[in-house]
């Protein structure tokens, strides 16, 4: 099959095309070196340069052990070589599809002439006679690979420069559009920093307003903030500072910013419902009307018995967060009356300060029996993975919930987390993931990480808001240090 868009990453890459129709060029321009896999440079490696053919043999057998080792991993592998021969591509196609990577052959339609031209100024020219031979080898490949089983096939054209007009490697393949994923709403989502590690030094308020000042400044439309006791494992050692989002809030909404501002999640273990009702509204009057809460169920034990609080069964946890979104609503509502409602009796509703407006109350999680319904039922917006598959099935769930309890599901706002790993090229990308994955395999963790450049980011954003309707992606680096990152990130936000 043939598809336009970036190529898919990670995958198996066979260049087919004869001498001088740039192959070469246009690989280095697009892929890592240690991901291109050269049969001259074997050569050279193996033999006494590039052009001993004597050496062909062994160099093939380094490229295939090659190949396999970076495909058993599920690293993308690039192969350079003329890729004319046809049970060569035979072989190298199945030792993709035996590591489960998608097989994509890219064709070089370059002109003769041309490629003649360039191959008379190297070092060794190939024979006229031979060049010919592989042009028309090329003729024929061109007409075979669209039956070979390729999953994708892509051609480039030649231009003044070789490579000018391919297709830029920096990520996915972008899926078509799909009406079961709902209907468009928008071309391009609000993008809040997501703040879950603190690396603040000896001047924690200064990092602090120095990320909120960069965010500010670099359009982001507001700061969430992870709401744990202890450091998360996923995120850093358990000692690392982790301060309370709430407090913290309410230093930030006294910076000269737009920034919306709020949690991602609060578990609604760790206060009594109350609280956190005033806490919100306190903040969101301190702020001119931009907080917002994100509210889960809790699930990490160890830090509830650190720090003394109950743990109760996820089905009573539950509970709590339909009680917590009742209690919210019945104290931002007008009036000190008495409140008596499904699983909530207050006898009063005095409250003050009320919220300037109506917080956004956000669910976070993924349970589909009871999360996803207490979101359809009682939240403002349901939190979702940034994961297109999950997301797509996650989506229909919420969406039978919402016809279930009679509501409108366009009445629940969809947004998403997102972790990505972004790069400023596609080395740096890598760099990034070598430093981060820990003991994960390379390929798991830049695919659970969307690791790419920031055009790749971009364009996800812009696909998760026209095929699934998300309003809201929240974006937490894995990385982030200071401004200088937050500063890096200024070109994802940029839908144009």
């Amino acid at each position: 099959m043939t598809a336009a868009g970036p190529l898919p990453d990670h995958a198996l890459v066979v260049l087919v095309g004869p001498s001088g129709s740039g192959k070469s060029t246009w690989a280095a321009q697009h892929y890592r070196q240690q991901e291109v896999v050269s049969s001259d440079a074997l050569r050279a490696v193996v033999g006494s340069g590039e052009f001993d053919l004597d050496a062909s043999a062994d160099a093939f057998a380094l490229l295939h052990q090659i190949v396999a080792g970076r495909a058993r991993r599920g690293l993308t592998v690039v192969v350079d070589t003329l890729g004319l021969d046809p049970d060569l591509r035979d072989r190298l196609r199945e030792q993709g599809r035996m590591a489960g990577l998608p097989c994509v052959a890219v064709l070089f339609e370059t002109p003769e002439s041309v490629a003649r031209q360039r191959n008379a100024t190297r070092d060794r020219p190939v024979p006229a006679r031979v060049l010919g031979q592989q042009h028309a080898a090329f003729a024929r490949a061109r007409e075979a690979v669209a039956d070979e089983g390729w999953d994708e096939v892509r051609v480039v054209v030649d231009s003044p420069a070789p490579a000018q007009g391919a297709d830029v490697v920096d990520g996915p393949v972008p899926r078509p559009a799909s009406e079961a994923h709902g209907v468009r709403q928008q071309a391009w989502p609000e993008v809040v920093l997501q703040v879950s590690r603190f690396p603040w030094g000896a001047d924690p308020a200064g990092w602090l307003r120095s990320i909120a000042v960069a965010a500010d400044e670099h359009g982001f439309a507001g700061i969430a903030l992870m709401d744990h006791l202890i450091q998360i494992p996923q995120v850093d050692r358990a000692w690392e500072p982790i301060p309370e989002p709430w407090v913290t809030l309410g230093m930030l909404a006294g910076l000269d910013t737009n920034l919306r501002l709020g949690t991602l999640v609060s578990p609604v273990t760790f206060r009594a419902p109350g609280i956190i009702a005033k806490t919100v509204a306190t903040l969101d009057v301190l702020s001119g009307g931009r907080a917002f809460v994100g509210l889960g169920a809790g699930w990490w034990e160890r830090e509830h018995q650190a720090f003394g609080l109950p743990f109760p069964a996820a089905a009573e946890r539950l509970d709590l967060l339909e009680s917590c979104i009742e209690t919210l609503h019945a104290l931002w509502d007008k009036g000190t009356k008495a409140y008596a409602g499904t699983r909530v009796t207050l006898p009063e509703t005095t409250a003050y300060p009320r919220p300037v407006g109506r917080p956004q109350v956000i669910v976070g999680g993924s349970g589909e029996r009871r999360t996803l319904r207490i979101a359809a039922a009682q939240a403002d917006a349901c939190n979702l993975p940034s994961n297109e598959d999950v997301l797509a099935h996650k989506l229909a769930v919420l969406r039978a919930h919402c016809a279930e309890v009679g509501r409108d599901p366009a009445e629940v706002a969809v947004t998403v987390l997102d972790l990505p790993v972004v790069g400023t090229d596609r080395d740096d990308t890598w760099r990034r993931v070598e430093r981060l994955r820990g003991r994960t395999a390379a390929a798991a963790f830049a695919s659970r990480h969307h690791a790419g450049e920031a055009r790749s980011h971009r364009d996800r954003y812009r696909r998760l808001a026209d095929e699934f309707g998300v309003k809201t992606v929240f974006v937490g680096l894995p990385d982030l240090a200071g401004p200088d990152d937050v500063a890096r990130l200024a070109s994802v936000l940029d839908p144009g």
